[in-house]
């Protein structure tokens, strides 16, 4: 095996190109282009021939939840390569006071892994995922990349969206709209100017303190009126006694489920939670696997389940959780972390596959991205998400962008 580290090409972003990037994001305006060069016909072996990775870090306006602040998006975006001539694309986003990888940690595991697939068969998804399970447990985020990129060539291989080589079909997918923790005062004035641009989900971020939650969700109800919904995630920030009074205290304002109200070692207590809440419940960070899923809601510990490929290690143990929700009648959510288009996308053809996921907070491109380092890909219009049928994911990364990027590359001797 080598590894050859290439030096990035060193050139600070201005703020007027910070303050252009956003504005595009803001007017949903997303350029399209062909990317590949695609085989006529199925291939049964893909040999992996090289891996790129690079440090995918995405300047953000800062960004802050119950468990801390982010500043930038600490991403990983993998190219695996094939002796086809072709690629595919992965990326993950590291958020270490939820996952507990960093930025850091992932690139390390991102060497290691590729070390593991060299000279493999791509197709076999199963096969290249349980190489990394041998490996090293946890590392979720990291292994999420590695498995985008491999649904990435699986599907290029087969000439189809990654959508349809799932098996799903488009349908309208219209994702929430995230209001971070700051005063009520603030938030209330946030509600209101999204309400303005045509958001009819909002999602509020609480957790902090459970009296000022409720003074939170109290001015924003009053703020933006009856009509418009409003979901609330704690992120494991209440106590036991902090998420009864909070949730009931909420109870009159129409709130349509609560995410995550306590930290996981008090998942034995959410069955009498969910006696007590005139909230529903949505599981979050107590959901990383399907085995984690089965528990939930054996234990009657939830009414819903919030997928995120950082969490499950990518789509393979996503659509394991799905079918099981499903099975119970538990509707799922598809979320994320701060995720560019790229790693959007391939959620958006998730989603497209997976008719229980009825929840859709896939808004982490609008969060305050300061930059947009994806061609191709994911396109709003307003809140409303959609996908060109390009093969694969249908998105990559900007080369100038990467071209700034500490890249490494794996390959073999």
């Amino acid at each position: 095996m080598q590894i050859i580290v290439f030096s990035p090409k060193v050139s600070k972003v201005g703020k007027s190109e910070r303050k252009r990037s956003k504005v595009i994001l803001q007017h949903h305006n997303f350029t399209t282009f062909q990317l590949y060069n695609i085989p006529t016909k199925n291939l049964t072996t893909l040999t992996i021939t090289k891996i790129d990775i690079y440090r995918f870090s995405i300047p953000m306006e800062p960004f802050t939840i119950a468990t801390g602040t982010m500043d930038h998006a600490q991403n990983v975006f993998i190219r695996v390569h094939t002796d086809a001539g072709f690629y595919g694309a992965g990326e993950c986003s590291a958020f270490p006071m939820i996952v507990g990888e960093t930025q850091d940690t992932c690139l390390i595991m991102a060497r290691e892994f590729a070390g593991l697939w060299i000279g493999k068969n791509a197709l076999d998804i199963a096969g290249r995922l349980q190489d990394l399970h041998n490996f090293a447990a946890h590392n979720t985020t990291i292994k999420s990349a590695f498995d985008m990129a491999l649904y990435d060539i699986a599907a290029k291989n087969a000439g189809l969206p990654l959508y349809k080589f799932l098996g799903g079909g488009k349908r309208i997918v219209e994702s929430d709209i995230t209001i971070g923790i700051a005063s009520p005062a603030v938030m209330a004035d946030k509600a209101v100017s999204f309400k303005q641009s045509g958001a009819k989900i909002l999602k509020v971020k609480l957790g902090k303190d459970a009296a000022k939650d409720v003074e939170r969700i109290k001015q924003i109800r009053e703020a933006v009126g009856d009509k418009i919904k409003i979901r609330i995630d704690a992120n494991q920030g209440w106590s036991f006694d902090d998420a009864v009074y909070a949730l009931q205290a909420m109870g009159e304002y129409d709130i349509e489920f609560c995410e995550q109200p306590m930290r996981t070692w008090y998942d034995d207590r959410l069955p009498e939670l969910m006696q007590l809440s005139p909230v529903k419940i949505m599981a979050d960070e107590s959901v990383y696997n399907h085995h984690d899923a089965r528990k939930q809601i054996n234990s009657g510990s939830c009414h819903y389940i919030n997928i995120k490929l950082a969490k499950s290690g990518g789509i393979f143990e996503a659509k394991q959780i799905h079918d099981l929700a499903a099975s119970k009648g538990i509707a799922c959510m598809m979320g994320g972390m701060l995720e560019s288009r790229i790693a959007l996308s391939a959620k958006l053809h998730f989603v497209y596959a997976s008719p229980n996921i009825k929840f859709y907070d896939m808004d982490t491109c609008m969060l305050g991205h300061l930059e947009d380092p994806c061609i191709g890909g994911v396109t709003y219009y307003g809140y409303k998400l959609n996908i060109a049928d390009a093969p694969g994911i249908g998105a990559d990364a900007d080369e100038a962008f990467l071209a700034r990027c500490e890249h490494t590359r794996i390959k073999g001797i």
